[in-house]
């Protein structure tokens, strides 16, 4: 332990001490979040920084030691009974989204030759939960810390401008205001982060005095759209396990794809679960709710402070031109989804 200490702790320290006004006035400015902050904030700390070599290990244990851990915690926000129960009707949605988003990446991943890994970031965190799906995929894929910090970038971008135009697609579509159940699910399937579906969502219950209807409604379809990340990182460990093998299906491993962290996050679902099955308040899990969000910007700070600045803004304008696309074609699969169903 005392060694531990001695090699890690005076870069966690660092990212502790980036993370926590970035909490602060990430909890305060929910459409930013803290994630984004904390990045932010790192990279400026590093253009300051002349000597590391004592940080660096810490610095690398906070950006993917700590952050496997916050996807676990991430786990005992998941109550699989609601989930099941209240968001099967939008699990078409969610599909369709997901899927949409998937295939554009690949589409414009291909056709502006971007990165494979910082496109799959993007899909997947534009399709699933934003910062929390690119924290899981990120070690599945074995993304740098530049390629985490650029993806992180690109979806903080659609957020920001979702939550301040949804609302006004919402009414001109003639989302019900009485009702927060159509526009809930288009912010729980089309906004990529938890923040900024919390921010959209409580700014349509404000708008027309439906207390949390909507906010209720679109945060149980996120929850819902978390799911994926299970089986979505898990086909991308294997197909990475392959292809680092040349595709000899004899010497393939799954132990050795499956990303342990994942399954220790479904083992803290079923816990909630069980423990709600129980009667146990979802209020008990707040705690550990709370943790995994502070360790997932103490973590990006750590990203933000092994990320190279310039490089990040010149080699920008593609990834951001794949997240636009893949933000229009889950935003337009979600109505077309929802007229279909009748929802509106």
């Amino acid at each position: 332990m005392t060694q531990f200490a001695r090699e890690n702790g005076r870069g966690i320290l660092l990212c502790l001490a980036i993370a926590i006004p970035c909490w602060i006035v990430g909890t305060a400015v929910p459409v930013v979040g803290g994630p984004v902050l904390s990045i932010v904030a790192g990279m400026v700390v590093a253009l300051f920084l002349k000597e590391r070599g004592s940080l660096d290990a810490g610095v690398s244990f906070t950006s993917k030691k700590l952050l496997q851990a916050a996807v676990v915690l991430l786990g005992f926000g998941l109550d699989l009974r609601v989930v099941l129960q209240t968001g099967a009707q939008s699990l078409p949605i969610i599909v369709l989204t997901i899927g949409t988003s998937l295939v554009v990446a690949y589409a414009m991943h291909r056709l502006l030759d971007v990165p494979s890994k910082i496109s799959t970031l993007v899909g997947v965190g534009s399709s699933i939960c934003g910062g929390s799906a690119i924290a899981a995929t990120a070690p599945v894929v074995d993304a740098d810390d530049a390629e985490v910090a650029q993806a992180m970038s690109v979806i903080f971008l659609f957020n920001l401008i979702a939550a301040l135009v949804f609302p006004a697609i919402g009414a001109a579509l003639g989302f019900s205001t009485t009702s927060g159940e159509a526009f809930g699910i288009f912010a729980g399937t089309a906004v990529n982060d938890t923040s900024s579906v919390t921010a959209t969502a409580s700014t349509w219950d404000s708008l027309y005095g439906l207390g949390t209807a909507t906010l209720d409604k679109a945060v149980t379809v996120k929850l819902t759209r978390t799911l994926a990340i299970i089986p979505i990182t898990l086909v991308l460990a294997l197909l990475r396990t392959r292809r680092e093998r040349g595709g000899e299906g004899s010497s393939f491993s799954l132990r050795r794809a499956f990303p342990m962290f994942l399954l220790w996050f479904v083992v803290a679902s079923l816990v909630t679960t069980v423990a709600a099955t129980a009667g146990v308040p979802a209020s008990a899990f707040a705690p550990l709710k709370t943790l995994s969000k502070f360790l997932i910007v103490m973590a990006m700070a750590a990203i933000g402070l092994n990320t190279d600045v310039v490089k990040l803004v010149r080699t920008g304008g593609k990834p951001i031109a794949l997240g636009f696309c893949c933000w229009v074609g889950i935003i337009a699969m979600s109505l077309v989804s929802q007229h279909l169903l009748g929802i509106w």
